[in-house]
């Protein structure tokens, strides 16, 4: 049996490697390639669309004009699809279309009335049935997760400057506390702030996990 274990936990680690080299690069790829699509066509439109300008965005966004909303969207996705396919600052860039996925989820995707969860789960669908539409959004969401939290993998531009860089402990360093528990919550309680406010209340806790870790440090 001890065999068995010892041959199991071999094998997850070497796959834990491997993992470092390909885990990420699908989804950099797929993701990279549906945003950059949905980028070029809304730079192959002349003006803003009317669909857009009637958008109810949520703050800050609505104190913009919707021609600076439209190329502000159009150039994130455009850029960050580029930087996630060559895996260059693919956290930066992973956060960034995971903030404006956000937005559109809340803007076009989300239901505009629910009274239960069972009814807002009616809206996970790809087409609008009176419920909302967001699956696919939202998975590209789940998506990008993994990218922001874990960066692009070793075949990635990220890792070849920080090799070129002497900063190759930073690949394998792990900081287990209460500051990585916090930007845990922090990064999903961004979204969940705009979709349902009352789990907003996970960036109140994250952010009383870093005062507190601050405090431990002074």
């Amino acid at each position: 049996m001890n065999g068995l274990i010892e041959a199991y936990d071999r094998l997850t680690d070497r796959l834990r490697s491997a993992g470092d080299w390909v885990a990420p690069l699908g989804l950099r790829l797929l993701l990279g390639y549906e945003f950059l699509s949905a980028g070029l066509r809304k730079a192959g439109v002349e003006g803003v669309p009317g669909w857009f300008a009637d958008k109810g965005f949520p703050p800050p966004f609505d104190w913009f004009p919707a021609g600076m909303n439209w190329a502000m969207v159009t150039w994130i996705e455009v850029l960050a699809a580029i930087a996630l396919m060559l895996g260059l600052l693919t956290r930066f860039f992973a956060f960034s279309l995971f903030v404006v996925t956000t937005i559109a989820i809340v803007s076009t995707h989300w239901p505009s009335d629910w009274n239960s969860l069972s009814e807002l789960w009616k809206g996970y669908a790809v087409s609008n049935d009176g419920f909302g539409n967001y699956r696919i959004p939202l998975l590209f969401m789940a998506m990008l997760l993994p990218l922001v939290f874990m960066g692009g993998g070793k075949l990635s531009l990220d890792h070849a400057l920080v090799k070129l860089g002497g900063r190759a402990d930073l690949v394998d360093t792990r900081r287990d506390d209460l500051l990585a528990l916090a930007l845990a919550l922090l990064v999903p309680g961004i979204a969940l702030v705009y979709l349902i406010p009352l789990w907003g209340v996970l960036l109140i806790v994250a952010a009383a996990l870093s005062a507190f870790a601050h405090s431990l440090r002074g």
